[in-house]
């Protein structure tokens, strides 16, 4: 083994080896030296910069929407701020559905019910599509009159909510009455409506024409 210490010339293997050990150096003195990554810790990740969000990114995940159709969807759509629950009022005089609907949406059609459809050709536009302030006509059943709702709310293509009177055949006033689509197609041509006394959708299926909306139709002007 060569010598390590020791005055003398130098040894052939330091020769060799002193050219690129001297390149090495200068090489890793020309690189830019780059400080250690610091680890991941809770600690030092409390001053990290809190992530951007973009525009299109919600901060948080709206909640599920509630079964269609179910008694708790229902429920959870009559709560929403701004509107209450069904009720029944009593009024001071029994009222009929045909006067109270003409009184709520000022539209200006006399005779019964289920004649209303009729009566509004030409006059008032007719529509499958249900709209706030438009009266949904039911048809004749059994030898009835028919009956009249307002719309006060359209919560989505299949449920709304009403105001009408007289439907128990006391002449109370029902507010905030949902009424479902259950037609096949989707056009409004059969219907349930919300029983308030049991809180639920009553158990009878009720033909429907469509809705009368309150704006005035060309034909008439």
């Amino acid at each position: 083994m060569p010598p390590t210490t020791g005055p003398g010339p130098a040894a052939p293997w330091r020769r060799l080896l002193a050219p690129g050990l001297c390149l090495a150096m200068t090489a890793c003195a020309a690189a830019p030296v780059e400080p250690p990554e610091a680890p991941q810790t809770l600690a030092a990740a409390r001053f990290l910069p809190a992530p951007v969000l973009s525009a299109t990114q919600p901060a948080v995940p709206p909640p599920p929407a509630p079964r269609t159709g179910s008694r708790a969807a229902a429920l959870a759509d009559l709560r929403r701020p701004g509107f209450g629950p069904p009720r029944i009022v009593a009024p001071a005089r029994p009222l009929q559905c045909v006067p109270y609907a003409r009184r709520l949406s000022d539209i200006r059609i006399f005779g019964d019910a289920w004649t209303w459809w009729r009566s509004a050709s030409g006059r008032y536009r007719r529509t499958r599509r249900p709209a706030v302030g438009a009266v949904l006509v039911l048809k004749r059943v059994r030898g009835g009159l028919g009956h009249l709702a307002v719309v006060t709310r359209v919560l989505n293509d299949r449920v709304i909510v009403v105001s009408h009177a007289n439907w128990l055949n006391q002449g109370r006033i029902h507010e905030n009455t949902p009424v479902k689509d259950i037609s096949f197609w989707g056009n409004w041509s059969l219907v349930q409506v919300w029983y308030t006394p049991g809180h639920h959708y009553g158990g009878r299926e009720y033909p429907a024409y469509g809705f009368i909306l309150p704006k005035v139709s060309t034909a008439a002007r």
